[in-house]
């Protein structure tokens, strides 16, 4: 045993890589902290989601705002702090909900790791490894912690680390980096740097964290926010001294109605409205056994309009069986058997094909032929070979790769390509295919095998197509197999394939993206190449993967999925994880995408109508010598039964069409109808208000009842087509908007009005329908016809 000084307390040990670590010195490196324990939890702490949601701007502003009514006696306009309170509650009760459901999914996913100890190999969470492990590492598996090979020669993937697409070759004595993975061979790693130290928690924590350019709708959102903050504290300070040092309104009333400008100008539950929204749909998910990565991929996934698909694992169930076995002329049957028998005994890969090819042929008869040389299996060369002990390569793998491309037996394997089988040859040669490439190889036979499809495959597929989605399927397989498979699936146009190792350059590759939808024998680095034709052709794509070789389209896509039951590293970087690996899910992701934006579109447009009229009647009031009309109070009733309850109660709406146009584009010209109709209103209710002589009081009522009234009108719209939620919604706001009018109106400020001016409200009422007819009819000019969600 070897032993080398490390700067902690504890040697380091090269242990023989087939006995591993024992209990005792385990132990003393648990005692030491040589745990490959990651860093703190990425997830919020329940202090900090408090912190979050209590210390905003928004509630300082509210608080201070209070302040000012308290200062001036002025209780019961106090209000909008109960509405502060419950929104502020109703967002950390929500955080804390996601978090203990997430926390408690995630524990039903943690990764594994095969580690060598005592002589025995023993699957341990990644947490549990210490620093000199053996660890069993085969294709597919992520690189727990920095490490050096003991045994074998696998080919190992650093895109994650390098950007480079390309496997490297590693022999032994050569250094892993944790964060990269294995895509071909096996091998015995000695760890040597763990947790802290090693690049695995990092790469865990990139893969995992938000992304960092924010989606379009929250960019939308803060410059919004932007722009209210530089206008908020100049227009406040000039209405306040224009009210109280020029209008001489008294301290009182201009501080309560530069308070309730000021509140009307904020748009305080618009973020509160998206946060519960976007809470509720990873809520959703998680229950249907998604597991979200990334709160980013929610919008992504409403405006997907292209999914990409792997054929193994997404539309077949990624399990295969060998339906016959063909000899090559003039070798019988019972000889061809035993040398793949023994060929696959030898072979430590473990994937679909090799699994059912090792079960069809398995045999204790079978020579031994492990311990020789070996190339194992890459997406690249399709194909692997092992020295036999006669001297000869074996070789196995796809035929155009292991044949000479002239070889006549290929052109007989055209039949049963076109029925959708896998095709495996199986030959030998006495050059070692050294350099990528087999030569003067004989063929010893070819092993048919078959996907099975996934049952739930072609309706899944026809929920896409009826939903305006394109299909296209990426699969490193025979493109005649494949776009066979796509055929009996159900993916429309699956007769357009081609063979993308004939697409030699990477502007033939980008073309062939809009013009094929089945592609075949593609590369990890040209299925990323696929990605980004798409997008730039001003497409939003979502990826599904399972493999290794998806790992690059799968953190470049707009949206990316993973299978449970794939690899470690299509795991770690795809935004959602289907814990089940049931494809018959993806409809609902879909759905609950769109749902989540169109919902959130639709009310926000209902919070932008109280901030279109505030902003409008503050900016005209600084040159007409006229006071505010409103008072707090009455802000806070409108915001509740116009925006507040109802906004909160259309988020759950079913509405799955596709999300059109840009967010605060469409929300601004869904909101102006409504803000430019109250602030119009507002105005000629002060015009009249000054011809009649009426009381700042009288005037104060007659504006709430106008904005009351275009307030509903708007919701009305916003309601239609109705349904019945949005019919129980909207009338439940108009009966209790009414309701609170009728009983609470002298406690809101309202008083009774005369008859003159009852005669101007009709008149009011008769503008604000017509006005907001018109202003809808010139929106509509400007925008895309908006989403019509069914019940």
């Amino acid at each position: 045993m070897k032993h080398e000084k490390a700067p902690g307390t504890v040697d380091r040990i090269c242990v023989d890589c087939h006995q591993g670590l024992n209990s005792e010195q385990v132990a003393q490196r648990v005692k030491a902290g040589l745990c490959n324990i990651a860093p703190a939890s990425l997830s919020k702490t329940t202090g900090r989601i408090i912190r979050d949601n209590a210390l905003t701007p928004f509630n300082f502003l509210f608080c201070f705002l209070a302040f000012c009514l308290f200062s001036v006696g002025s209780y019961s306009d106090m209000l909008f702090l109960g509405v502060i309170f419950f929104n502020t509650l109703i967002g950390i009760v929500q955080e804390l909900r996601v978090k203990h459901e997430l926390e408690k999914i995630s524990l039903l996913h943690v990764a594994t790791v095969t580690a060598v100890r005592n002589g025995q190999r023993m699957d341990l969470p990644a947490e549990q490894l210490v620093r000199d492990d053996i660890v069993f590492l085969r294709a597919g598996n992520q690189v727990p912690a920095d490490a050096q090979v003991c045994e074998g020669a696998p080919e190992v993937n650093e895109a994650l680390l390098t950007g480079e697409a390309a496997s490297v070759q590693k022999q032994l004595g050569d250094d892993l980096m944790s964060g990269s993975f294995l895509v071909a061979g096996t091998c015995l790693a000695r760890l040597t740097r763990v947790g802290e130290e090693a690049y695995a928690a990092q790469l865990v924590r990139e893969a995992k964290k938000p992304t960092r350019h924010r989606s379009e709708m929250m960019n939308s959102l803060d410059k919004l926010v932007r722009c209210i903050g530089i206008l908020l504290a100049p227009l406040g300070i000039c209405m306040f001294l224009k009210q109280f040092f020029l209008l001489r309104t008294g301290m009182n009333y201009a501080v309560t109605s530069t308070v309730a400008a000021v509140i009307g100008m904020v748009p305080e539950g618009l973020y509160l409205l998206t946060s519960v929204a976007f809470a509720l749909g990873v809520l959703i998910l998680a229950r249907r056994r998604v597991l979200v990565h990334e709160l980013s991929c929610i919008e992504n996934l409403a405006r997907v309009d292209v999914v990409c698909f792997d054929k193994t694992g997404t539309l077949t169930e990624g399990a295969m069986e060998v339906t016959d076995v063909l000899p090559a002329p003039g070798l019988k049957r019972d000889e061809l058997l035993p040398w793949a028998a023994a060929f696959l005994r030898a072979d430590e890969s473990d994937n679909p094909t090799s699994r059912a090819l090792r079960t069809y042929l398995a045999s204790d008869s079978a020579p031994d032929w492990t311990g020789g040389e070996q190339i194992p299996f890459s997406s690249a060369r399709k194909f692997s070979a092992r020295l036999a002990p006669d001297g000869m390569w074996y070789v196995l793998g796809a035929p155009e790769y292991v044949l000479p491309h002239d070889a006549p037996e290929l052109a007989s394997l055209e039949s049963a390509l076109s029925r959708g089988l896998r095709v495996l040859a199986f030959a030998r040669t006495t050059e070692a295919p050294a350099t990528g490439k087999v030569c003067d190889a004989s063929l010893l036979g070819f092993f048919f095998l078959a996907d099975a499809l996934r049952p739930d495959a072609h309706e899944t597929l026809e929920y896409f197509y009826r939903q305006g989605v394109d299909v296209k399927i990426l699969s490193g397989d025979h493109a005649a197999a494949v776009a066979d498979i796509a055929r009996r699936a159900g993916v429309r146009n699956a007769e357009r394939y081609i063979d993308a190792s004939t697409l030699t350059t990477e502007e033939q590759l980008r073309a062939a993206a809009l013009e094929y939808t089945v592609f075949g024998r593609l590369t990890p680095g040209q299925k990323r190449v696929l990605i980004h034709a798409l997008q730039q052709a001003g497409h939003s794509v979502a990826m599904t993967g399972d493999g290794v070789n998806d790992v690059l389209a799968l953190k470049d896509a707009d949206c990316s999925i993973a299978m449970a039951t794939g690899s470690d590293a299509a795991q770690q970087v795809a935004q959602l994880v289907l814990l089940d690996s049931n494809f018959s899910v993806m409809p609902r992701i879909v759905d609950e995408g769109r749902r989540v934006i169109n919902n959130i579109q639709r009310s926000a447009a209902l919070f932008l109508i109280k901030n279109i009229f505030s902003f409008t009647i503050s900016l005209v009031l600084l040159l007409i010598a006229m006071p505010y009309p409103f008072v707090p109070l009455q802000i806070s009733v409108f915001s509740f039964f116009v925006i507040g309850a109802p906004g909160f109660l259309l988020t759950f709406e079913p509405c799955y069409e596709k999300v059109h146009g840009r967010f605060l584009r469409t929300v601004l010209l869904r909101a102006l109808p409504g803000g430019l109709t109250c602030a119009t209103c507002i105005l000629a209710a002060m015009a009249a208000s000054a011809w009649l002589n009426l009381t700042t009081e009288q005037l104060s009522s007659l504006c709430t009842l106008v904005i009351a009234y275009a307030g509903l009108l708007a919701l009305g719209t916003v309601c239609r087509p109705f349904t019945p939620l949005r019919a129980t919604v909207w009338g439940l706001m108009c009966a209790g908007y009414s309701l609170a009018i009728v009983l609470f109106g002298p406690w809101t400020g309202l008083v009774p009005l005369p008859a003159a001016a009852l005669g101007i409200l009709a008149g009011l009422f008769a503008l604000a329908s017509f006005l907001f007819w018109l202003l809808c009819r010139l929106c509509t000019l400007f925008t895309k016809q908006r989403p019509r969600c069914p019940a």
